[in-house]
C-alpha cells in the first residue's frame, strides 16, 4: 500500500459482492444490496483502508456502495457523503441481463462496444457521459483535502474505470485497457509533475476473478 507521504491521493474503492455479480447480471443503476460475503469483504477492506488515515469519504448512493462505505466510516469516524453522480453506468434494457443474454439479444451493440466504439448500451449512457458526471464530484471533494490528504471514493467497477481513464488523460477507446476491479478492491491515483499517476490498481487481495457490473 502506498505510504502517507508524497502528496494527496485518491483511492477508488469498488463495492463488495452482490447476488447479481455472482449471476453475471449487468447491474448498472439497479439498486442491488450486498450479499453476506460482500459485507464481509467490505469489513476486511475497511480495516486495511483505515490504515491510510483517510480525510474524506464519498460514495455512490446505491446501497451496495453506501453499505461498503459505511464500514470504513465506522472505523475512521468520517461521515459518508453520498452522490448520485458516482452511480454505475445506466444501461437501459441491458440491466438485469446476464452476459450471455446481452450477447444474444444485442449482438451488434455488443460487438461495437467490444471494438471500442461509443455505444449507448441498452439505450443508456455513453462511458464518456459517466465520466462527465462522476469526475467533477471527485475533483470537488479532492479540492477540500489537506496538503497530504487522502480521499476515498466508493463506487462501481465501470464508473471507476471511466474516472481513471479520464483523470489519466487516456482516450476513451483506451479505457478498457484498465483491467476491472475485483469486489472490494481499489486503485490509487497520486499527482506527479505531469498530472495524475496510477500508483496502485486492483489492490487489496490476492488475484481473484473480476465479476463486473458493466460486463
Amino acid at each position: 500500500m502506498t505510504s502517507r507521504a508524497g502528496g494527496p491521493r485518491i483511492v477508488f474503492w469498488r463495492h463488495g459482492q452482490t447476488s447479481w455479480n455472482l449471476e453475471s447480471r449487468f447491474q448498472g443503476s439497479t439498486d442491488i444490496p450486498l450479499t453476506d460475503t460482500g459485507l464481509a469483504q467490505a469489513q476486511r477492506a475497511a480495516r486495511l483502508l483505515a490504515g491510510l488515515r483517510p480525510d474524506l469519504l464519498i460514495s455512490s448512493d446505491l446501497s451496495r456502495a453506501a453499505a461498503t462505505a459505511a464500514e470504513l466510516a465506522r472505523l475512521s469516524g468520517l461521515e459518508v457523503q453520498q452522490h448520485e453522480g458516482l452511480r454505475e453506468t445506466y444501461a437501459g434494457s441491458w440491466q438485469g441481463l446476464t452476459h450471455a443474454e446481452i450477447k444474444a439479444r444485442f449482438p451488434e451493440e455488443y460487438a461495437a462496444f467490444g471494438r471500442g466504439e461509443p455505444v449507448r448500451r441498452g439505450g443508456g449512457e455513453l462511458t464518456t457521459e459517466v465520466a462527465d458526471r462522476a469526475v467533477p464530484v471527485v475533483l470537488a471533494a479532492f479540492d477540500k483535502l489537506p496538503e497530504e490528504g487522502t480521499l476515498v471514493v466508493v463506487s462501481h467497477g465501470g464508473t471507476i474505470r471511466t474516472m481513471l481513464g479520464r483523470l489519466l488523460d487516456l482516450a476513451p477507446a483506451q479505457w478498457e485497457s484498465l483491467g476491472g476491479l475485483s469486489n472490494c478492491c481499489w486503485s490509487v491515483l497520486g499527482q506527479g509533475a505531469r498530472g495524475w499517476r496510477l500508483l496502485e490498481h486492483n489492490a487489496g487481495t490476492l488475484p481473484e476473478p473480476v465479476i463486473g457490473d458493466d460486463t
